[in-house]
Formats: C-alpha cells, sequence, structure tokens
C-alpha cells in the first residue's frame, strides 16, 4: 500500500479551505499535513506558508491571485506541486501562474466541477452548431454575496468555449455589461450577465437565442463540497506529474477524448 499523498491547504480558514479541508480529512489516501493562511491570520495549527511548502507534495489554494502568484514563486526549486482555484485573474497575474508551471507541475483552473467541464464541451458543440447571424449567445451567472469578482472565473471558461465552438478569439466579440442606450445587439456578440446576492453557490447558464426557438445549457451549484472533490481530485492527479500547466480537462482525461 502506497504512502497516503500529502496535502496542504492555503487559505485554511476561508470558505473553501474549510470545504477542502473536510474532503482531504475523510479520504484515507491523503494526509493533511499543514494549514496556512495569510500572514498573520491567526488559528488553532496554523503555519507559514514556506512550512507549509516543505512538508507538503500538493498545495490546494483557494485564495486570491496576487496570493497564489505569490506561492508560486515560494515553491520555486521545490518538489511540490500546486492546485489553484483563485479567479479574477490579471493576465499578468495568468501569465505569471504560466511560467512558473515550467518549474512546478500547476493545476490551475476556474472551475473544478465535473459538470461544469462537461458543460463547457456541449457549449462550444452548440456554438459550432448554431449560426452566429441567427443565435445570440449569452452568458448568465449567480454567486453569494461575498464573491468579489464578477463576471465568474467559470462565466468566461464558459465564454472562451462558446468563441472556441465560433472560431473566434472571446476578446472579439465579449460585451461584459450593458446599461443606457446601448443599440442593437450586433451579431457574433458574447455577452454576459451577473447576479451577485445571498448564499448562492454557484449557477451558470449559456443562452443560444434565435428568434423562434431558445436553448439553455446549465449548471446548478449545491454546495462547495462539490468544487473541493475537484480540487481533491486535481491534486492526486497531479502529485506525480511532471511541470506543466494544467487544468480539469487534463484531469478529467477530456482533452484526448
Amino acid at each position: 500500500m502506497s504512502d497516503p499523498i500529502r496535502i496542504a491547504i492555503a487559505g485554511a480558514l476561508g470558505r473553501m479551505g474549510q470545504a477542502v479541508e473536510k474532503v482531504v480529512r475523510a479520504d484515507p489516501a491523503l494526509a493533511l499535513v499543514a494549514r496556512f493562511d495569510r500572514p498573520g491570520a491567526e488559528g488553532d495549527g496554523l503555519v507559514s506558508a514556506a512550512e507549509a511548502l516543505d512538508a507538503a507534495q500538493v498545495v490546494i489554494d483557494f485564495t486570491t491571485p496576487a496570493a497564489s502568484v505569490a506561492l508560486t514563486a515560494q515553491a520555486a526549486g521545490k518538489p511540490v506541486a500546486l492546485v489553484i482555484g483563485a479567479t479574477g485573474a490579471s493576465d499578468a497575474e495568468r501569465a505569471a501562474i504560466a511560467q512558473a508551471a515550467a518549474r512546478n507541475p500547476i493545476v490551475f483552473a476556474g472551475n473544478y466541477s465535473l459538470g461544469v467541464n462537461l458543460l463547457m464541451g456541449l457549449v462550444a458543440q452548440a456554438a459550432r452548431a448554431l449560426p452566429a447571424d441567427l443565435f445570440d449567445i449569452e452568458v448568465f451567472e449567480a454567486h453569494h454575496r461575498h464573491k468579489v469578482d464578477a463576471p465568474s472565473g467559470t462565466a468566461f471558461m464558459l465564454g472562451e468555449a462558446a468563441a472556441r465552438g465560433r472560431g473566434v478569439r472571446l476578446s472579439q466579440v465579449e460585451r461584459r455589461a450593458r446599461d443606457g442606450i446601448t443599440g442593437a445587439r450586433p451579431s457574433g456578440e458574447i455577452g454576459f450577465s451577473v447576479v451577485r446576492g445571498g448564499g448562492i453557490v454557484g449557477e451558470h447558464s449559456v443562452i443560444f437565442a434565435g428568434e423562434e426557438e431558445i436553448l439553455t445549457l446549465s449548471h446548478s451549484g449545491r454546495d462547495r463540497g462539490l468544487f473541493a472533490r475537484g480540487a481533491v481530485a486535481a491534486a492526486r492527479w497531479v502529485a506525480d506529474k511532471p511541470p506543466g500547466l494544467y487544468d480539469m480537462q487534463d484531469v478529467l482525461g477530456m482533452k484526448d477524448a
């Protein structure tokens, strides 16, 4: 019987950090060896990021993009893999994480749900099949009142899947907000609509709106354990992988499907 995979949790005091801890502790193939949070945070058993990186084979990180970039810098030269779930990263932060993947294996995904990753494939297929001049695409997402970025990372993933299906770059056709007299909607636009409120875990829909029919593909998250279990699956997968930048499509074996 092989030894358990040694897991550390970044952002251990946060909502996702606590959800990940619960899943890790319940899995006999894993061992929780360290918990840490932002500098100066207080809590039972917390250690520094440096101590956690020395102790773990994989660090699961649901913090902020800036904190994730800093963590990748600290991980340089250490035999540790990272699972990063921070959303709202800038282009510069994404580039920094990609550069760090030359040194450490990193799974970086905007959503760790199996259902959402399957939804991405369906959205790309639908966008490929439904002509841009006949069907408008709108990505709708709703999350809890504490979420700080909008649209969500998952919404952008779905928008990118739709753009990929149509053979265009999302940056060329996206509309992130509408207010006032906006004029008629241009053909081929991919729009985003956002709700923040209450304790909504995560709702995502992609609407293909035609004049005579509407197709809606959607996913509903009911509990944060859903995302925590996906992140833990990613940690188990990446523990023995070489340096490189991976996502949940890699973890699920869907890129070769």
